[in-house]
């Protein structure tokens, strides 16, 4: 099991989330072809999108750090 490609994979989730977030907001309030408004971001949900994308990299990176110090471990171990 590689830590470290789990957590990069984990990493590319959360943005691909935020990025996804992003772009519902961003559309918020757009017109439509017609000239009419086009409400379609639910922003409490989006907020939650948002915060929860951002405890997915804060998580990822501290799992990150721990597969450097146990990698770093390992190798004092063996010197």
């Amino acid at each position: 099991m590689d830590l470290s490609a789990i957590a990069l994979q984990g990493l590319q989730q959360a943005d691909l989330q935020l990025e996804q977030a992003a772009a519902r907001i961003a559309s918020n309030g757009a017109s439509s072809p017609a000239g009419t408004s086009l409400d379609v971001a639910d922003l409490s949900a989006e907020m939650v999108a948002l915060i929860s994308a951002q405890d997915q990299f804060s998580v990822n990176v501290s799992t990150l750090k721990t597969a450097g110090e146990l990698q770093k471990n390992l190798i004092d171990l063996m010197a």
